[in-house]
Order: structure tokens, then C-alpha cells, then sequence
């Protein structure tokens, strides 16, 4: 059965998406912890970060990193920090959220609320920085 993340790649669901690439995509977290809150995906649909390849891997994160770099230029923060829970969906995604203070990394904290045109904004604006590279 397709997980969530499958059905955004396939376009079966709406994203504010960042960058795309053959293999893998990053989107902004529709419920953030933290306003920039973005996942980085693979495109392949595997459950476990360990199961992939290491290649893959590697290019996951060589990916996420264009991406944080260019969030670092948008939303203010102190850094972008990352996490890999694995939890929540069976594909791999790693988080790349803005942080201001240990907290901002608290994923049972309560959700930041962000209308449409906060996201669409937010996005294309990542989307601009991640041009200018």
C-alpha cells in the first residue's frame, strides 16, 4: 500500500513543494513543529533509513543539506537541524526544522498553525534561495 509520501510524489496529493530531483523531493511539513518545518524524501519508497542503500543515503542527505542551506537563507534561526524519527510513515523522511532553541525539536509539542498563503509563501521563497545556487 502507497504511504502518504508516495501519493504526494505521484501527485495524488497537494504539497508546498522545495526541490525535486530523479530521486528524491522536499516539501514543507503541513503540520510544522516549527514555521519552515520541511521533509526530505526519496522518491523510492523504503520504510527504514538503514534499509537503503548507501549511496542512496548518501545522496539523501548531500539533498537535504541544499535544502537547509537554502532554509538558513529564509527563516530566521539559529541552524536547521535534523531528525529521523521513522515513526510516523513507513517511508524514509528525514525533518529539517528551524531551530531557535533545544525545543524547536520537540515533536509532542503543539503544532504551528500557517494559512495557504503562509505556505505558499514560505515555499517559494525557499524555492528562490535554492535558485540562487
Amino acid at each position: 500500500m502507497p504511504s502518504i509520501f508516495s501519493k504526494i510524489i505521484a501527485g495524488e496529493i497537494p504539497a508546498y513543494k522545495l526541490a525535486e530531483t530523479a530521486n528524491f523531493l522536499a516539501f514543507l511539513d503541513i503540520s510544522p513543529v516549527e514555521k519552515g518545518h520541511a521533509l526530505v524524501i526519496p522518491k523510492k519508497e523504503v520504510d527504514y533509513i538503514f534499509d537503503l542503500e548507501d549511496e542512496e543515503l548518501a545522496q539523501l542527505h548531500l539533498f537535504a543539506k541544499k535544502v537547509a542551506l537554502a532554509m538558513e537563507k529564509v527563516v530566521p534561526c539559529k541552524r536547521i537541524g535534523m531528525a529521523v524519527v521513522g515513526l510516523e510513515v513507513p517511508h524514509v523522511h528525514i525533518h529539517l526544522i528551524p531551530l531557535q532553541d533545544l525545543g524547536s525539536i520537540n515533536f509532542t509539542k503543539e503544532r504551528v498553525q500557517l494559512s495557504q498563503e503562509e505556505f505558499a509563501n514560505l515555499a517559494q521563497k525557499i524555492q528562490l534561495a535554492l535558485a540562487e545556487h
